[in-house]
């Protein structure tokens, strides 16, 4: 695990924005241009920028950044980092393949999961999440399997074509499973949280994955659940996170091109 610090000079603007699981795709417009918007108005407001995990609905391989859908997106982070806000990514389930180019191309430092951000002597550990489901067996297995240099080092040898259809594949099969489990098997387990504040020395965790957006306080610790984005279907909802300068955490809504806390 990596640490990154925050710049602790007194100011009014926001420290960092943490944002999560917009699933970005085609066939949602409206949430891919919410995420621009945001990117355009808000994004520069503070000086540095988590995306932690799941920004794209799927990743078949950094040779497929200059598709015209994600020139868009590229670009746009770019234009942030550019602005001298610190652009930070994180892997989800989903984008699990973003790699080197990606960050050369968009000027993002990619973070291994769990990372540790320390500001004013406080440590906030950010995770995608996806590891806390514990409940979901084979998901985990999955998860094992698809993170290991060797299995990522074969299936970026096929082409971007059979990948694509093996990708599809693998979602339509995700998509079936989450139909047939409970839902509780797809939320985190306490027991592996509580577990995960010890091992990360930390009283808080900031996490997405999960799409239950949500403050849980258990004894001293807090655990701040982001939500997903989705602009195209009801009910709408879409969020981000502030670290703000005097340490605390403030979450916002996207509110068309406003924010509301």
């Amino acid at each position: 695990m990596t640490t990154t610090t925050a710049n602790h000079e007194a100011q009014s603007n926001p420290v960092a924005f943490f944002v999560s699981d917009l699933h970005l795709q085609i066939d949602m417009p409206k949430t891919t241009a919410a995420f621009l918007a945001f990117l355009k108005l808000h994004a520069s407001d503070a000086q540095q920028l988590y995306l932690l995990g799941d920004i794209f609905e799927y990743w078949a391989g950094d040779d497929d950044l200059h598709s015209p859908f994600l020139q868009k997106i590229v670009a746009a982070l770019r234009e942030v980092s550019d602005c001298g806000v610190e652009l930070f990514w994180m892997a989800g389930n989903r984008d699990f393949l973003v790699g080197q180019e990606f960050a050369r191309t968009t000027g993002a430092t990619l973070l291994a999961d769990p990372h540790c951000l320390t500001y004013a002597g406080h440590r906030y550990v950010l995770t995608h999440g996806d590891q806390l489901c514990t409940d979901d067996v084979s998901y985990q297995q999955f998860r094992s399997m698809v993170r290991k240099p060797d299995w990522q080092s074969a299936f970026l040898a096929r082409s971007l074509e059979e990948r694509k259809n093996i990708i599809a594949t693998m979602r339509e099969h995700s998509q079936q499973h989450q139909r047939h489990q409970p839902t509780a098997i797809t939320d985190v387990n306490q027991a592996a949280v509580n577990q995960f504040f010890v091992d990360q020395n930390s009283t808080t965790i900031i996490h997405g994955h999960t799409h239950r957006p949500a403050e849980h306080h258990v004894g001293n610790t807090t655990r701040t659940v982001l939500s997903d984005w989705d602009q195209d279907n009801a009910p709408l909802r879409g969020d981000w996170l502030a670290l703000l300068p005097d340490g605390c955490l403030q979450r916002y809504e996207w509110r068309g091109s406003a924010a509301k806390e």
